[in-house]
């Protein structure tokens, strides 16, 4: 492995640890160790390509991300809901109004269709009504 690889996957774990924690404290002391034997068939230079210079690069803020990627899950439409929903989550934190959020899934609707805006529309609007009632 390069050092660039070892670098990567280190950040990675360290940003799903982050990430644990925050989602439930009680997973904070999860043994990850072995989580690169879950993709075998992914070669190094893959991984270093995606993680290391596409999701580390400069060039986009958290929140134009946060929003590309919503575009992205909205577009597949109500399989991607859980993820829909904790993006919305993240966009939030990062800065993204919900007016940002909602144009930007009624953007998809061109490239998706209408049955996949609504439900993206309808599981931000749960996340933002979750969000005003502090239970998110």
């Amino acid at each position: 492995m390069t050092d660039a690889y070892t670098r990567m996957f280190q950040q990675m774990m360290e940003s799903g640890q982050e990430m644990l924690r925050a989602f439930n404290p009680a997973l904070e002391n999860m043994n990850v160790s072995g989580l690169d034997k879950m993709f075998p068939t992914m070669s190094k230079d893959m991984l270093e390509m995606w993680f290391g210079k596409t999701f580390n690069r400069e060039g986009l803020d958290a929140k134009t991300r946060l929003l590309v990627t919503l575009a992205a899950l909205t577009v597949l439409g109500a399989q991607g809901e859980p993820q829909i929903r904790m993006t919305v989550r993240h966009a939030l934190e990062a800065g993204a109004t919900e007016r940002e959020i909602a144009e930007v899934i009624w953007q998809m609707s061109m490239f998706g269709g209408l049955p996949a805006m609504q439900k993206a529309l309808e599981t931000a609007q749960s996340v933002f009504a979750e969000k005003k009632e502090g239970t998110s």
